[in-house]
């Protein structure tokens, strides 16, 4: 059964936002989506965040369109999720502290996954339509 549309994380699913990974949806060059699976980190603000290379082809999709959507399935039930959408914020990650905040949740170092001369952002998904679904 879906619950009504809401801005805020409803208690009946906030525990899917200590799941592991999440769906990333931002809106391509040519207009269509494009989809990566994502590290996640809901965090001590309320707020939910990623930690993007800045190289990467979904960072330069949320710098031309901020657009986004972030799906969060229950591992135990795909009949029940979050759908998050809304617009990113881009905040600069030059001293990794957002992503050796993450990379802890994950037990891993994001820095590995970045080349010589490569950055990181943080993104902050400002919710502008949060929707709890159970289906089952």
């Amino acid at each position: 059964m879906d619950n009504p549309v809401m801005t805020t994380f409803p208690e009946s699913h906030r525990d899917l936002l200590d799941t592991q990974f999440a769906t990333f949806a931002t809106v391509g060059a040519d207009g269509l989506p494009q989809l990566t699976e994502v590290w996640f980190l809901f965090d001590d603000d309320g707020e939910l965040r990623l930690s993007l290379n800045t190289a990467r082809r979904k960072t330069q999709n949320l710098r031309r369109r901020p657009d986004c959507s972030l799906l969060i399935l229950d591992p135990e039930n795909p009949y029940r999720y979050l759908e998050v959408r809304g617009h990113a914020r881009l905040e600069d990650d030059g001293d990794y502290a957002f992503a050796r905040k993450l990379g802890a949740k994950y037990d891993a170092d994001l820095s590995v996954h970045d080349n010589p001369g490569e950055s990181r952002v943080v993104v902050t998904i400002r919710p502008s339509r949060i929707r709890a679904v159970n289906m089952g």
